[in-house]
Parts: C-alpha cells; sequence; structure tokens
C-alpha cells in the first residue's frame, strides 16, 4: 500500500550516497560493463519525475532498496543480479518500466529476479492468510528463483529495522506477524541465523512489546553478574586449550530475548526459572593448507576440515574433563551437519555454582557459515563468481519445496520447525529422520520389504514396537517376520512421507491379491459344487450381504471373515429362487426331476386348458416374473416350472427362453395376461448417446412429467465422450413402455435405447 510522490530530504540522500559507495565498492568485479551508468540514469529519472511513492510507513523506497542490497551484499553475499533486482524493484511496481525492458538493459537473470518480486506482490494483494498451511509452499512456488526468498527476507529484516517508532500501529503488527511465522523460519532454514534471531526479536518487540522490554530489563540488571560467572567459567577452559597447544577465542553468547521468552512460556516459568540463559562459543583458529595450482585458496580442503574435526573434539574432551557433561543434551552436527551446512558441537555442563551452560565448540570456518548461511557457503565453496551460485541456489529449493500431493504439507512444516535424529543401523549406517519418526519410518527407508514385513526393532538391544519414536544416537536393529502385512492404522504411525507413501502402495497390492485369491478359491468351490458362477448373480448377492464394494466382499472372504460355504448356500438360493434354472450348474437336478401332479393341484384347472392365465388375483398358485427378463403386462410370456414347484413368468424373447425350452421342454407352461394390467412392473432400459451438458436432466425429466411413471434408479458411465446407462422404470405395460422409449428417443444426443 502506497501514499503521496515524494522528494529526497537532505538526510535521505547522503544516506543514500553512502549506501551507492559501500555496495559499488563490493560488487564491483561482479558489475557488467555499462551496468552502472545505466542504473545510476534510471534512478536519477525516477527521482527527479517524483514517480516513486512512499510507502505506508512513509519510507523512501528507494532508500529501503540501497538498504535492503547493502544486507544483501554484507549477510548473504548476493551480488550483481540480485542488487540490481532491488534497486529497480520501485521503479518496476510503480509500472515506469517492466521486465521485457530489464531484460534488454540488464539482462534475462535480473528480469527473472524481478518476475519473482512482482508475482510475490501480487499474492500479497489477494490479501492471503499467511499462518494458512499452504501458503509458503505458494510464495515458494512464486519466486522462482531461489534469490528471490533471499531477497524477500533481507527486504523483510530491513523493514523491521525501520518501523521501529511508526505510528502506522496495525500495519506494523502485520509485518511482525509475517516475519516471526513465515520469514524467521525460512531464515532459519538457510542457515542465515543473525537474520533469524533479529527477526524473531523484533517481532516480539513489536507484538508483545511489555514481554521484549521485561526480558530486556532483566538481562540488563544481571549482566554484571553474568559477565562475572562467564569469566569465571572460562578461564580454566583458556589455561588448559592454551597448554594443548590449540589457537582459539572465546564468545559469551547470552540467549536472545525471544528465545527466553519461548522457553519462560514452555516451561511455565519466570525469567529467574530459565537456567541457561547464556552459552558459551569456543571458535578454534585451525590454519588452512597452503593452496595448491589445482586449489583455489578460497575452497577449505578435506584434509583441512578433518583437521577442524579433530580439534572440536580435542576441544570436547578437554571441556566435559573439566565439567560434568549432560549427555542427554550432546549434539553432534560435525559427524552429519545440518541439510543448511551448519557444523557444530554443542555439549551442556555443570559450571561453577551448579548453573548449567551450554558451549559450542566450532572452528573458524564453521562459526562464519553459522552465523552468515549462504555468504559463507559462497566463500569456502570456492566460488568466485555469481554463476557459481546456481547449483548451491538449486540446492535450497530442494531443501524448501514440497511435492504437489497435499499430504505433504504437513511433512513441510515439520521439516522447518522440528529438530533432526540421527540413527544408526547394527553395521553403523547412519540415517537422518525428522523429529517424530518411528521404527516403521526406519524399515521403509531401509526397503520396502523390510518396511511390510516389520514386526518390531531391537533399538540399543532392548526389544521395543513398531511405534516406537527414533531418538538421535539409537542403534536400531529392524525385527521382521514373513507372515507381516501392511495394516491401515500403519499410515497413522509412519510420520515420513517416503514411508507414507510405501504403506498406501503395498495395502493396495496387498487388497489386489486377497481379493484375486478369495476370488480364485470361491471358483474352485464353485466348481467343487458342481456349479456354474454367474456375475450377475454374484452381484446381487454381494449387495444383499450388505457390501457397497465387492473388494470388501473379497476382502472377507479372505481373512475368514465370511464362511464360503454360507456363501455358495445362498447363491444358490438366490439362483433358484430369484433368477431363472438354467445351464449346467442344476442338469442333475433337473434330470431327476419328476412332475407331481399332487404338488401342482391348485394348477390342474389351468395346466388342463393348456394355458396359465397370470391374475393379481390369482389363487393357489405360487407364480414369479422372472428378473432376468422382467416381463410386463403386455409381454408375449411363458411359465417355466421350477424345483420347488412354484412357475417363474418368462418373455417368449427372454435371453435364457431357448435354452430353458430345449433342455426342460415338459417344464414349460403356456401362460397370457388376464384383461388391463391393473400393477406396475420394473423394466430396465439401457442407454447409449453423446455426453452433453444436461443430457441426464433431460432423460429424468420426461419420465417425472408422466404421473404414471416411477423412476426406481439411475446409473449413468462417461467415457470417451459418450455415455452410457440403465434406467429402472416402474410401469403399467409395454403400451405406456413403447410411449416412453419414443419420449426418450427425441433427446438431442441418445443414440440408442433397448430393454434388456
Amino acid at each position: 500500500m502506497t501514499t503521496e510522490k515524494f522528494e529526497f530530504t537532505t538526510q535521505e540522500k547522503e544516506e543514500t550516497l553512502a549506501l551507492y559507495q559501500q555496495i559499488r565498492e563490493q560488487i564491483a568485479a561482479s558489475l557488467e560493463e555499462g551496468d552502472e551508468e545505466r542504473m545510476r540514469r534510471l534512478l536519477m529519472k525516477a527521482i527527479e519525475a517524483n514517480q516513486i511513492r512512499r510507502n505506508i510507513f512513509g519510507l523512501n523506497p528507494i532508500l529501503l532498496a540501497f538498504q535492503t542490497a547493502k544486507l544483501l551484499v554484507g549477510e548473504i553475499g548476493l551480488r550483481r543480479d540480485a542488487v540490481l533486482a532491488v534497486l529497480l524493484r520501485p521503479s518496476v511496481e510503480e509500472g515506469h518500466m517492466d521486465t521485457d525492458e530489464v531484460s534488454r538493459q540488464f539482462g534475462e537473470s535480473v528480469a527473472r529476479i524481478l518476475h519473482g518480486l512482482l508475482r510475490i506482490q501480487e499474492l500479497y494483494q489477494k490479501n492471503p492468510v499467511v499462518e494458512t498451511e499452504n501458503f509458503r509452499n505458494l510464495l515458494l512456488s512464486f519466486a522462482e528463483d531461489m534469490r528471490v526468498i533471499l531477497i524477500m527476507i533481507a527486504d523483510r529484516v530491513n523493514l523491521m529495522r525501520q518501523i521501529r517508532d511508526t505510528e502506522q500501529k496495525e500495519a506494523q503488527r502485520e509485518v511482525s506477524e509475517e516475519a516471526a511465522y513465515l520469514y524467521a523460519p525460512l531464515a532459519h532454514k538457510l542457515g542465515l541465523y543473525q537474520l533469524k534471531s533479529e527477526l524473531e526479536d523484533l517481532s516480539l518487540k513489536y507484538l508483545e512489546h511489555d514481554a521484549y522490554y521485561h526480558i530486556k530489563d532483566k538481562l540488563s540488571e544481571t549482566k554484571k553478574s553474568r559477565d562475572a560467572y562467564i569469566d569465571n567459567f572460562i578461564k580454566p577452559i583458556s589455561e588448559r586449550l592454551t597448554e594443548a597447544g590449540l589457537r582459539f577465542h572465546i564468545k559469551g553468547r547470552t540467549k536472545s530475548i525471544h528465545s527466553i521468552w519461548q522457553k519462560m512460556k514452555k516451561q511455565k516459568c519466570p525469567f529467574e526459572g530459565v537456567y541457561d540463559l547464556f552459552a558459551i562459543r569456543i571458535i578454534l583458529e585451525t590454519s588452512p593448507t597452503p593452496p595448491t595450482s589445482q586449489a583455489s585458496s578460497t575452497t577449505t580442503s578435506v584434509q583441512d576440515m578433518q583437521r577442524e574435526k579433530a580439534q572440536c573434539w580435542q576441544t570436547f574432551a578437554i571441556v566435559t574433563s573439566m565439567y560434568q557433561p549432560n549427555p542427554k543434551r550432546l549434539r553432534d552436527w560435525l559427524s552429519v551437519p545440518k541439510s543448511n551446512g551448519y557444523e557444530s558441537l554443542h555439549i551442556t555442563v555443570l559450571g561453577p555454582e551448579q548453573k548449567w551452560v551450554e558451549v559450542q565448540i566450532r572452528s573458524e570456518r564453521m562459526d562464519e557459515i553459522a552465523e552468515r548461511g549462504v555468504a559463507a557457503h559462497w566463500r569456502y565453496k570456492g566460488v568466485k563468481s555469481e554463476s557459481g551460485l546456481d547449483e548451491w541456489l538449486t540446492n535450497i529449493r530442494n531443501i524448501l519445496e514440497t511435492s504437489d500431493d497435499l499430504q505433504m504439507m504437513d511433512q513441510f512444516k515439520m521439516d522447518l520447525y522440528e529438530d533432526e535424529v540421527f540413527v544408526f543401523t547394527p553395521k553403523g549406517d547412519l540415517f537422518k529422520f525428522p523429529k517424530g519418526a518411528t521404527v516403521l519410518d526406519f524399515a521403509y527407508h531401509i526397503h520396502s520389504k523390510i518396511g511390510n514385513q516389520c514386526v518390531g526393532a531391537r533399538i540399543n538391544n532392548k526389544v521395543v514396537t513398531i511405534r516406537q519414536q527414533l531418538q538421535s544416537g539409537d542403534q536400531v536393529e529392524i525385527m521382521t517376520a514373513t507372515n507381516q502385512k501392511p495394516k491401515q492404522d500403519w499410515l497413522n504411525i509412519a510420520k515420513t512421507s517416503r514411508a507414507k507413501s510405501k504403506i498406501r502402495l503395498a495395502l493396495k497390492e496387498t487388497q489386489v491379491k486377497e481379493g484375486l485369491f478369495a476370488k480364485e478359491m470361491l471358483e474352485r468351490k464353485f466348481k467343487n459344487r458342481k456349479l456354474e458362477m454367474d456375475e450377475g448373480v454374484m452381484q446381487q448377492l454381494i449387495k444383499k450381504l450388505g457390501f457397497k464394494e465387492v473388494s470388501d466382499f473379497y476382502r472377507q472372504i479372505a481373512d475368514g471373515t465370511l464362511d464360503v460355504n454360507q456363501v455358495i448356500d445362498r447363491y444358490a438360493d438366490m439362483q433358484q429362487g430369484d433368477q431363472p434354472v438354467t445351464g449346467n450348474n442344476v442338469a442333475q437336478t433337473a434330470a431327476d426331476f419328476v412332475l407331481d401332479d399332487s404338488r401342482l393341484s391348485p394348477l390342474n384347472q389351468k395346466l388342463a386348458d393348456d394355458v396359465l392365465v397370470i391374475d393379481r388375483n390369482l389363487k393357489g398358485v405360487d407364480y414369479q416374473l422372472a428378473r432376468c427378463c422382467q416381463p410386463i403386462y403386455g409381454d408375449r410370456v411363458f411359465g417355466f416350472v421350477t424345483v420347488s414347484g412354484g412357475i417363474k413368468i418368462h418373455r417368449e424373447d427372454c435371453p435364457n427362453a431357448p435354452e430353458l425350452k430345449k433342455r426342460f421342454g415338459y417344464r414349460v407352461v403356456r401362460a397370457r395376461w388376464s384383461g388391463k394390467g391393473s400393477s406396475q412392473y420394473s423394466i430396465t432400459l439401457r442407454v447409449i448417446g453423446n455426453d452433453d451438458i444436461g443430457i441426464v436432466n433431460n432423460l429424468t425429466n420426461i419420465i417425472s412429467r408422466d404421473e404414471k411413471l416411477v423412476l426406481r434408479s439411475i446409473n449413468i458411465d462417461s467415457h470417451d465422450g459418450l455415455f452410457s446407462g440403465n434406467l429402472v422404470v416402474m410401469l403399467d405395460d409395454t403400451a405406456r413402455l413403447d410411449a416412453l422409449v419414443k419420449k426418450l428417443r427425441t433427446v438431442k444426443g441418445v443414440k440408442q435405447i433397448e430393454r434388456i
């Protein structure tokens, strides 16, 4: 948000000129011919024409840009492209030049960074809720070039420094909340610890003024005694390190105000209850190996790094021999550095007066990396030009980015906020996991098969379950069993996205295998019973048993929840009671069948006339309409005597009619309807047509407009621009059926309608 146009004040001009000189000296080697002249001309044009507006805090955007550029160069170590993008940003945001012009004058790289900054500006203009889980992911995806994120962090640090005395308190609060929730964690992940601490302290200062100054005053009150204690603690250590021939310097560092406040809230204690207010940092001055013709003087050799680590462990041994260490508070980031490159040894020891003191041990190189993050990586990796940053910036994106899958969002949050744990295999291999990871995560990290068969583990020779959370330093040996299979609740036990995805895959494979096994077993049982499985009858049976999914039915068959023999019995009952008797599945039973006149005594009169007259008031005759062809009043029909003595009414054009008449002609009875139909019958229509918008509504509207028609169900599938489906309708007779089919065929897009 912006306000009125502005003119430079004298103080602003002086400060801008001073910053210009400093930045020019630092990035001179990376500038290209004509850069300085073109930039000066554009800035002077914008200033003289009063084209730039002050922001909501009344601050000069051009001066802010120079301040941010100075911070980028000094604290982060970026050079030409980033600096030019920051300085051009005010003019581009005001619309006085575009990225195409920037690309022509300063190159595609500068234009790409500016484009990323503009996209993020557009994102903010949509007033997003920054505290939402996916905002960081949005921000990163909008950034395009990771230098955009580094610029955003530096820009926010600079802005937080400048708005101390602003009267725009609501805007100050919004800026501070974003700094605390978004930019400080990103700075931490990138190893920019100084900037991260500054963002956190300033955010606390603006958001919780009383708490900030309470702690600040307490620190001031205790500074004298704290300094005396640090001197007393350091003195014997210095003597022993000097005797060992080590060159070093020691810093006493008080915890940041934000860190103290977080401890007070977490431990629910006053300022006096925070026992580890300060830390001691021992920084070893190691001499680098003289450079050879093959190695740059700025590149740290493998030998140098090994010597640094050896001296750090030597210092560790000296400190812990003098003061009692707390083994639970050992943090070894020498053997396996953090993903952002942080290397150090941390140990908490019991000092004089029974006070716990944290001691950090590192080399000068490690200390610079810890304090300056990106800039130190640049220098110690021997990178001399801006182009050398590309590989490292790509690595940053890999650290920060998550996949498009929504299930990865939580993992990103965990990676951002939680510490890492390091665990060993029995062979001594070291693996890194997010805090909270379990034995199951470890098993799947080793191999999918190990994870699928995991039943527990031995951690430090103690047997534990798959739910056991891993701790740094644990030695983990996975226990497996060949009969173990992944279970659904494993998704709640696993914490890493890698393990979760492998569990989901294994569950799907298991379900498919179990389903196939159960189906094969069922088909084998059917053959043993001399029955043939009809998919249509089986589908009806599955629905009658209360299953919505066929896979659930076969899974219960596989695990024994459903008795196979009972399922087959139910199937046989349905086939004989609800379906026509056809095929080889009843061949033996039908061969032995003898028509018993006494059992069919109610039919004697009807059979004597050779025609069964179907009437709703027919007494003494057990008859049903066959489901295979669903006859209705008006259809030409015949009767078929079932084994139970009842009669099934079939249409003459029933698909099963030829087989029934051919093999069991002696059980076929002529039949006809009596008078006008007075009942409603269920029929199924198969509809095929073009998949157009609204076609289903058009079909159902035709049915709903006829009061004597009832739509029982509709099932439509669409594929490759065509739809096909079944309509189940209740109606009176064939005349009404013919009329309905005629109406449905008038619907645009319908290609075919047939009764099934």
